[in-house]
């Protein structure tokens, strides 16, 4: 059991975390308050997110195998169970096909018992055309890879508006395209920095450009955030500009982040440092607290 959940690669289920996006900023929007209250709507937005793990979780089994060469290459992957030889590449590529069946049971439940919520199906069928072009082509494409990713996590965010039938800013989803390029990115360099020869398309990488690359995106990230919080539609939803001096935290994060990144820790599963760093725990705290404190004012 636990080499099949280490395959499946549960602790990175936290990226799906996202989905929750808008259920969170739609709990605190006025307009959109009673949409999001009580037990219905949470449980409708974990189920969602809960088919983001399964289908995640199907297309890792579909990357080890795809990658099993390149995989036993790299210092770190090459312990990953498939890389390894503990579960063969049929167990894996059957094990991913019922995870992929199970994923779309929510969405398929969804257009039936809600024929208006329709798009939520038509995103995750997006997510999985995405991956499947990922997985076959688009990783090996240096660049174009981690827009990809990016890509997948702005689609968690419009899912989990989906779920509930609410709206979701179009900076939210700026800021989540933004913040996992930037999170991508940086990935990449640790990958560059310790495996090169694990993959083709880390070689494409020019290593002054993915330093510049790094800080324009975290910059571009902070001022797409600053500008959801003084956006009109913004202001006027939840009745003030106070929530800009979360701002200040978001840069905080950001800077830190960015120290991990050049301070050449390991920053290859992002998922791990946000869970492990104090200093990031810290500053999320800190942003949680002055949010509350911004929406109550």
């Amino acid at each position: 059991m636990r080499i099949w959940l280490k395959a499946l690669r549960v602790e990175q289920w936290t990226k799906n975390a996202v989905v929750f996006a808008a259920w969170l900023f739609a709990f605190a929007d006025p307009s959109q308050a009673a949409m999001a209250r009580g037990i219905r709507p949470f449980l409708l937005t974990c189920a969602m997110a809960g088919s983001f793990a399964l289908l995640s979780s199907a297309f890792y089994l579909l990357n080890d195998v795809s990658d099993y060469e390149s995989d036993r290459l790299h210092p770190v992957k090459r312990l990953r169970p498939i890389a390894a030889g503990l579960i063969s590449q049929v167990d894996a590529v059957r094990a991913a096909l019922g995870l992929f069946s199970a994923a779309l049971l929510f969405p398929c439940y969804l257009v039936l018992r809600h024929p208006d919520r329709t798009w939520g199906f038509a995103v995750i069928l997006v997510y999985a055309i995405l991956q499947f072009a990922y997985s076959g082509y688009l990783k090996r494409l240096a660049y174009v890879d981690v827009v990809v990713i990016a890509a997948g996590f702005v689609l968690r965010a419009v899912a989990g508006a989906a779920a509930m039938d609410v709206r979701i800013s179009p900076w939210l989803l700026a800021c989540a395209f933004a913040l996992s390029l930037f999170l991508a990115l940086c990935k990449r360099k640790h990958e560059c920095d310790v495996a090169l020869a694990s993959r083709a398309a880390l070689k494409r990488y020019h290593p002054k450009v993915l330093n510049v690359l790094i800080v324009l995106v975290a910059l571009a990230t902070l001022g797409v955030y600053v500008s959801y919080t003084l956006a009109p539609d913004t202001v006027s939803r939840f009745g003030s500009n106070h929530l800009v001096h979360t701002s200040a935290f978001v840069l905080f994060g950001l800077a830190r982040y960015v120290g991990l990144v050049f301070g050449k820790a390991d920053t290859g599963r992002p998922e791990r440092v946000l869970l492990t760093d104090r200093v990031l725990w810290v500053i999320l705290a800190g942003y949680g607290i002055c949010a509350c404190l911004c929406l109550a004012i």
